[in-house]
Formats: structure tokens, C-alpha cells, sequence
């Protein structure tokens, strides 16, 4: 078992697919299949099922996966520890957001740890915050921000950022220019764009409904739209209202370009979360990276 072996056997099992694995590690297919067979023939087992088009672990797989990041990120914690020696931290780190921290949260604090870390580089993927915490509990990724929780036994979810959730409409002209104030009863009767399934944003909105005897489905949804810009364009353009976080929108508001409507007896606050696996070790750089987030609360 060498580390090479390792490396494309979390590659495999990170992105489901050998030729992708093979093209992030910058080798060839067949080379990526003869690393899987040796390691297979080294342990005297089958560690992924090639019964289906689907990559997914055997039970030995899913036992060596995580001993695999553990070794991983040991080599990596001990290359790391030698550069920080002589002075240069430095490598790729990947960062898998929801939307809101991935478009107002993160820019300002990649700027400041840039400052302190210039040679590390950044990977920003963007999902939904049910996508981010399946990924982290498949072992696709190490860690993510999210914008709510998922109740899981393996996940450990640290408080970064204060957050609320604001009911907006138009601020320029049309019949609900005089809006600034409604009730619940009223609500329903509104046009409403929303989230995509998965949003944390929607889910927790989804929860407050809910202790009101609302459902969505009570709601005169015009669109469905994953895009928070998307959303604030078609709330400007009148299309309807949303329910969005007051960091896509404080600018906005500010300068009246969207209104911030009260909804009596109806308030949404949430926070902002850095979630990862607890029994799987980050790699330095993350756990680097975890502790700077920590301290910039």
C-alpha cells in the first residue's frame, strides 16, 4: 500500500467516477483502475462494487476510506508543518458553501486570510446547504458553511455569523407601493418567489410557517428560483415578494431599492454554521483555515 494508491482510491470515491479521477490527478484512466486492482489484491479484498454504473463502497471499502484521509491528511499535516518551518504555507483549499456565505461572508474573509496565507490558492464550489452537509457525510468534502442545520450524530456544527431572514417586496412604483406593514392573513394573498428545495433559507422559513399553521402550498408561489440576484431583479421588477437574508439585501434596502416589509408577529433569525465530519481529521490547511474563521467572529 503506498500513498499514491491512496490518493486515487479517495479521488475514485470523492468524485464517483474513475475517469474523473484519473483527470484531477492528472494521470490515465488505466493507471487509476491498476491502482484500485493492486490495493484490492494487496488487502485481499473488494473494496468498490463494479456491479453498476454507480461507484459505491464495499463494508471494507467504507472502513479503509476513512483510515485513507486519516493517512492522507497525516502526510499532508506533516508536509504542512515543515513549510510553516521555513516559512511558506501554501496549497489548494476547497471551500463548499450555500449561497449567502459563498456571495457576502466569504470574499472579506478569503481577503484577510490571504493576507496572512498569500501562497494558499482557493477551490469555491457553491450547493445548497442540504447539498454541502451530504457531501461532507458521504466524504466528498472535508468541510463547508452552511446557512442552517442538519441534525446528524457524525456532524459538528460551529456558530460563525448572525443572520436574519427579511420579507421584501418593490420599492418602485405598481399597486403594493404602499405596502409596509401586513399580517399573516395577508401573506397568502401576496405574490411570492422562493428558494429551491434544498435552500436553507427556504427550509428555515418553511420551519416558522409551519408554528403558524402555513404551509407553502398555502402561499401563491409565482417562481420557484435558485439564484438570490435572480430573486432580488424579479422583486425589483415587481414579478413579487421574497423571503431573503438581510445580507443579500442591506444594500438594497438602504438605498430603497427593495423594501423591507414587516410581517406581524413573524420573525426569522438564523446563523450561520461551519460543519464538518467529526470523526474525519481535516487536512492542515482546513483545519488552519477553521481556526481563522473561528477567530474572526
Amino acid at each position: 500500500m503506498d500513498f499514491k494508491q491512496l490518493e486515487t482510491f479517495v479521488a475514485v470515491v470523492k468524485l464517483k467516477s474513475f475517469s474523473k479521477a484519473a483527470e484531477n490527478l492528472f494521470i490515465t484512466q488505466p493507471t487509476v483502475s491498476n491502482h484500485i486492482i493492486n490495493l484490492e489484491k494487496e488487502l485481499n479484498t473488494v473494496l468498490i462494487n463494479r456491479t453498476n454504473k454507480k461507484i459505491t463502497l464495499t463494508t471494507a471499502g467504507a472502513l479503509l476510506y476513512k483510515h485513507a484521509i486519516d493517512i492522507l491528511n497525516k502526510k499532508e499535516n506533516a508536509i504542512f508543518t515543515l513549510n510553516q518551518f521555513k516559512g511558506k504555507i501554501e496549497g489548494i483549499l476547497e471551500i463548499s458553501s450555500s449561497t449567502i456565505p459563498e456571495q457576502y461572508f466569504l470574499p472579506e474573509l478569503l481577503k484577510k486570510f490571504s493576507k496572512i496565507y498569500p501562497h494558499v490558492k482557493y477551490d469555491l464550489k457553491k450547493y445548497d446547504t442540504g447539498q454541502v452537509i451530504d457531501k461532507i457525510l458521504y466524504g466528498e468534502i472535508d468541510f463547508g458553511i452552511v446557512g442552517a442545520k442538519k441534525e446528524h450524530k457524525q456532524l459538528e456544527y460551529i456558530e460563525i455569523m448572525d443572520d436574519r431572514i427579511v420579507f421584501v417586496g418593490p420599492n418602485a412604483g405598481g399597486k403594493y407601493l404602499n405596502i409596509d406593514s401586513i399580517t399573516l392573513e395577508k401573506l397568502l394573498k401576496l405574490p411570492i418567489i422562493i428558494r429551491e428545495e434544498g435552500s436553507g433559507t427556504r427550509n428555515i422559513v418553511e420551519n416558522v410557517l409551519s408554528k403558524n399553521n402555513i404551509s407553502l402550498d398555502d402561499l401563491n408561489i409565482v417562481a420557484y428560483i435558485e439564484n438570490t440576484e435572480t430573486i432580488k431583479q424579479c422583486v425589483k421588477k415587481g414579478l413579487g415578494f421574497t423571503f431573503i437574508s438581510h445580507q443579500a439585501v442591506a444594500w438594497d434596502i438602504e438605498n430603497e431599492l427593495l423594501k423591507d416589509i414587516h410581517i406581524k408577529d413573524f420573525q426569522v433569525k438564523r446563523k450561520f454554521y461551519f460543519v464538518y465530519h467529526k470523526s474525519r481529521a481535516l487536512s492542515p490547511l482546513a483545519e488552519t483555515f477553521k481556526k481563522f474563521v473561528l477567530e474572526s467572529k
